[in-house]
């Protein structure tokens, strides 16, 4: 039986999540003064984790790891599947061997485990889970971040076998996310998502009038990182050999005397796609720590108190892993967003 609720009577824990940065990089490739270096490993996988990308199995098994520096490790080739190379969409079936070269992980015993904690809920089965997550909480673990999302519900729900997250949002982003509660439930929401048959609209508030004409947004998107492994995406030309294509779909929603509510839906699903091409459109999100404009989110966070990013992940569809019914979520505007509209 399908469980349904919304932020009013969903269980949640009270206590504020919290994020603990660390020097982490370091602790992976330099050597431990005094204690032997680190080798050579070999991981199997299993049967439950047949099927996964091998970036994504990495991630989960070198807990702590950078996404940084797992992605470098697999492009040079010095990761090996059943001795050959592999890229990170590679598919992992049951009894492969993965090589992984000398890594040191960092020292867990230093690390504070994540507190066990529920979100909002919008919809549970025995496939699939779906919550309103907040803003200001990462999805997962990682890059300075020591949880998420997923681990909290992993502690929460100790008896589930299989919790995975079925696709992201950036952390600054609150709205609905979506977790299988199955190894096939994954599979088959993930080849949805990559078939771009799920249905995404999101709500926006941006700085200006945003104008009238400007309905779709069909600009090259290029991704990069910095030494310390933070994420910047920038607008290329289209013929930009590193650029990939982006569609952004926008309507006005409603007008203010210096912001415009926009409905955003997205036919591809790039990195911060949507902040990006709104901003390269001259009107960034209302309080975008990274692509905004900082002066005035600064004054907006003064007078108004708030201090959050207005990019709210307000619907998603798509078809059930296990019945084919068309289903569609929708999580309500966040009280904070609701009161600054007022």
């Amino acid at each position: 039986m399908a469980r349904h609720g919304n932020s009013g009577n969903a269980r949640v824990n009270s206590d504020k999540s919290s994020t603990y940065s660390a020097n982490v990089e370091s602790a992976i490739i330099e050597p431990k003064v005094g204690g032997a270096a680190p080798a050579v490993r070999h991981l199997t996988v299993d049967a439950e984790a047949a099927g996964q990308r091998l970036d994504n199995y990495l991630l989960r098994e070198l807990k702590g790891v950078p996404k940084t520096h797992v992605y470098r490790v697999i492009r040079s080739g010095e990761v090996r599947v059943n001795k050959g190379r592999a890229s990170a969409e590679t598919r992992v079936a049951a009894g492969d061997d993965i090589r992984l070269p000398p890594l040191r992980l960092p020292d867990r015993s230093a690390q504070l485990p994540a507190p066990a904690r529920e979100f909002p809920l919008l919809y549970e089965d025995e496939q699939l889970l779906a919550i309103a997550k907040p803003a200001g909480v990462a999805v997962h673990g990682g890059s300075g971040v020591s949880y998420g999302v997923i681990e909290q519900l992993r502690r929460a729900r100790p008896q589930a076998r299989f919790l995975e997250l079925v696709h992201r949002l950036d952390k600054e982003t609150s709205g609905v996310l979506l977790l299988a509660k199955k190894r096939s439930a994954l599979t088959a929401l993930q080849d949805q998502f990559r078939a771009r048959d799920t249905g995404k609209r999101y709500a926006a508030l941006v700085f200006g009038a945003w104008p009238d004409q400007l309905k779709v947004i069909d600009l090259a998107l290029h991704k990069s990182s910095d030494a310390a492994g933070e994420r910047n995406v920038r607008v290329v030309g289209a013929d930009h050999a590193d650029g990939r294509r982006s569609i952004t779909l926008v309507k006005v929603a409603r007008r203010y005397a210096d912001w415009t509510l926009l409905d955003v839906a997205i036919k591809t699903g790039r990195t911060h796609q949507i902040r990006v091409h709104l901003a390269h459109s001259g009107h960034p999100i209302v309080g975008d720590p990274k692509y905004g404009d900082f002066a005035r989110n600064k004054q907006l966070a003064r007078e108004q108190g708030f201090g959050r990013m207005f990019l709210h992940a307000r619907e998603l569809e798509f078809d059930h892993p296990a019945s084919g019914a068309r289903i569609r979520l929708v999580a309500p505007l966040p009280r904070e967003c609701e009161t600054l509209l007022a």
